[in-house]
């Protein structure tokens, strides 16, 4: 027997006055996976995520999450999820114990089993060597693992996380991720907002997002494979006047340095892109030029307006 999906999103929009902030958001996230928005600062993420947890509610369309009707039912479900944002929302003047302590009472857990969860979340993510100690002194690494820790006290089947590793380094980032996953593999179902590449990839599936609309949707090696475009790389002395000359052809979506190198994503009506360009710039037939595999980089670009930027 298949699960009910973890959220459903039908036809749902936000506007603020004449400003629409989320445009006709559809979704349908299954239980037990790691869903991801992808997008800049401004095209809609976080406020999606406040739709779905409940904290908005939508100028138009329907939203179940975990089978509650939300915004009306948003105060039951509080006590399935759980949130945690990109900035740091603990109390800095309160101890690690003391901060999950407070967490664990205000999701209602009995004194027994809030003792024991602090005490599984400390081991858990290692902050037991720092337990009484002060969140003002504690790098943002430390601070992130208490974010954590705190979101799922109350072990929550749906956790939303709103760029949550933006303020970390690229260690922190691999370890915090290794964290999802095994929240993961015990059943939780995350929803996570973010900007970076690299995590994007990490998800079991994606959307991109830019201006409150979703572009692109699927699993991101679905994504990569089934682009509209072909990326060849091209090396060659003169890459900065060539990328002027390749983006005014209409045939050529984004071109992008890499060290000594131009990353060209051309439309895939062009049968043999590296022809082609051979053929329109005649000093090419003596350079490098060969097939690139797609990235989750290009997909972006190629689905949104930043190609021709």
């Amino acid at each position: 027997m298949t699960s009910a999906p973890a959220i459903i999103a039908k036809g749902v929009s936000k506007r603020f006055g004449k400003f629409t902030a989320v445009k006709q958001l559809h979704l349908n996230i299954p239980q037990g996976q790691i869903y991801g928005f992808l997008g800049p600062n401004g095209s809609g993420k976080s406020t999606s995520i406040r739709l779905l947890t409940g904290l908005l509610a939508p100028s138009e369309g329907n939203i179940q999450v975990l089978g509650y009707q939300v915004p009306e039912q948003a105060e039951a479900l509080k006590t399935q999820i759980g949130y945690m944002t990109q900035k740091f929302s603990l109390y800095d003047d309160l101890t690690v114990i003391e901060n999950l302590a407070f967490i664990g009472r205000i999701y209602g857990l009995d004194p027994v089993t809030l003792a024991t969860r602090i005490e599984q979340q400390l081991l858990t993510y290692d902050l037991k060597p720092i337990e009484h100690q002060r969140v003002e002194g504690m790098s943002g690494g430390q601070k992130q693992r208490l974010s954590l820790a705190a979101a799922t006290i109350h072990s929550p089947k749906l956790l939303f996380l709103d760029e949550p590793t933006s303020a970390v380094d690229p260690e922190n980032r691999r370890d915090f991720w290794e964290q999802l996953f095994d929240l993961c593999d015990k059943g939780t179902t995350i929803l996570i907002s973010t900007h970076y590449m690299d995590e994007a990839e990490r998800c079991h599936q994606l959307a991109i997002m830019e201006a409150g609309e979703i572009r692109a949707h699927g699993e991101p090696e679905q994504l990569m494979l089934q682009m509209g475009v072909n990326v060849v790389e091209i090396l060659y002395p003169d890459l900065r006047r060539l990328k002027a000359q390749l983006l005014a052809l209409e045939e050529v979506h984004s071109a992008a340095q890499l060290g000594v190198r131009l990353r060209v994503l051309i439309s895939k009506h062009v049968s043999d892109p590296i022809d082609w360009l051979k053929c329109r710039f005649p000093e090419l037939l003596t350079a490098e030029l060969e097939i690139a595999r797609p990235s989750l980089e290009d997909v972006f670009v190629s689905v949104t307006g930043e190609g021709r930027a």
